[in-house]
């Protein structure tokens, strides 16, 4: 395979749009398109599978370390890799750029190319290419820039090749019927874009109108093959994993290691009256309960499911959005509506207008319980609009590295019977002791 980091000064930058149209045009020369993501980001791996039809896969240092980034890399199949960056190019955990899109690149080895969207720039934006070429050591190819008339990529061309020693490919054109939508955590899921193959298909066409794909092609850089020692032996055992609009944040490599595991069987909270038959585990990831509560709500027998047999002891780790779904309402902004959900965490979930408890943190099992072993130790990533107010026991206590030293500290991880919830975001690669204790294998 031969690979390529798509970056930009910013997030808001036009990554995403013109990650997908290169994809789709590769695509439409014949190539085959690997997806990858770099960050805890769901939603745009989503997008890259719909285009590829292949999962795409996240690149993120903190919560999978070096060697789990690698091992991710390595499982992606195809003749071309493209690796979407995430916020600016140096843009890391903090305030410099550790964990960023330039340092996955200069693990795994890897060109990158720039997407800009400028606005009344010409001079100055070569300033700031000179400083994004300039400020730390890494291999920048060329530009691409991004909602433009042609008249100003002529002028803003002739600037970059005067003033900056980048390769220029070329330009997207302005086009309203381009834009994706937004919602209060990100972009709109790919599944709920009703349009999304004739935006793929139209920004794909103006690519491969616009753009040298064909000089593009000769800057991919052969990648190499890494070590992948993430993996679990089978055991006779069944797990359901939720899974449909209102729950689809999964990190595939977690998804692989249950499938290693044992049997794993999909099934729908919206949809189907019950939980599989004959489960020994159940995985509730994240996603966006509150968006479809009304429907999740309606759906009595499930929730009557999911809480007897979590009762009667069945083992279960939720995650953000599964934890709210867990409790026993999710009640709305304004505070007026309350949507009835499983009910088994003893407490409701509130939605609120701004981010809590945001971006990676250190879990540290402080206190003993029959889910977790106590002291482990656990890299994770928050990103929610919502808190919980809950009677159960709190087992983990987070801590945040602020950008001048402080600590911020705050307690999450709720226990009860053989059930574990938190709104932290885990990938098994970074410790996969986790999983094997929540699945009760020998550690």
């Amino acid at each position: 395979m031969k690979g390529l980091v798509i970056s930009s000064n910013s997030s808001g930058g036009g990554k995403t749009t013109v990650t997908l149209g290169i994809m789709k045009a590769l695509m439409k020369k014949g190539f085959d398109v690997q997806g990858y993501k770099v960050g805890p980001d769901y939603i745009d791996p989503a997008f890259h599978s719909y285009i590829t039809g292949k999962a795409s896969r996240n690149l993120d240092l903190f919560l999978m370390g070096e060697e789990g980034v690698k091992a991710s890399f390595s499982r992606g199949i195809g003749d071309l890799g493209i690796v979407e960056g995430v916020m600016g190019l140096y843009d890391g955990k903090g305030i410099d750029s550790e964990y960023s899109t330039a340092h996955v690149a200069r693990v795994l080895n890897l060109p990158i190319l720039l997407v800009i969207t400028p606005k009344a720039q010409s001079a100055t934006l070569c300033a700031e290419l000179n400083g994004l070429l300039n400020f730390e050591k890494v291999n920048i190819s060329g530009v691409i820039f991004n909602n433009i008339s042609e008249k100003y990529y002529k002028l803003l061309k002739a600037a970059v090749e005067k003033n900056c020693n980048i390769k220029v490919f070329g330009y997207v054109p302005k086009n309203e019927k381009l834009s994706l939508k937004s919602r209060h955590l990100g972009l709109v899921q790919s599944s709920e874009v009703d349009d999304l193959k004739e935006k793929i298909d139209l920004c794909s066409d103006l690519i491969l109108e616009h753009v040298d794909v064909e000089t593009l092609l000769g800057y991919f850089k052969k990648t190499e093959n890494y070590d992948d020692k993430y993996h679990l032996e089978s055991r006779a055992i069944r797990i359901a994993v939720a899974y449909d609009k209102a729950f689809s944040f999964y990190y595939k490599e977690n998804l692989e290691l249950l499938e290693e595991a044992g049997e794993v069987v999909y099934f729908s909270p919206l949809k189907d009256k019950k939980l599989p038959d004959n489960i020994d585990f159940l995985y509730i990831g994240g996603g966006y309960p509150e968006v479809f509560i009304e429907e999740l709500s309606k759906n009595k027998s499930m929730l009557n499911s999911i809480k007897e047999s979590l009762e009667k002891g069945l083992k279960c780790y939720s995650e953000c959005g599964g934890l709210m779904y867990l409790t026993e309402a999710i009640e709305s902004i304004d505070g007026e509506k309350n949507f009835s959900t499983v009910g088994f965490f003893k407490g409701t979930t509130h939605m609120t207008k701004t981010l809590q408890n945001f971006g990676y943190a250190r879990i540290k099992v402080e206190k003993k319980n029959n889910v977790l072993s106590t002291g482990m130790e656990i890299n994770c990533h928050e990103f929610h609009k919502s808190y919980v107010s809950l009677e159960d026991e709190k087992v983990y206590l987070l801590t945040k590295e602020m950008y001048d030293g402080e600590l911020k500290k705050w307690n999450c991880g709720y226990v009860k019977n053989n059930v574990l919830g938190a709104y932290g975001h885990v990938h098994f690669f970074g410790n996969i002791d986790i999983l094997k204790n929540l699945l009760n294998l020998d550690v």
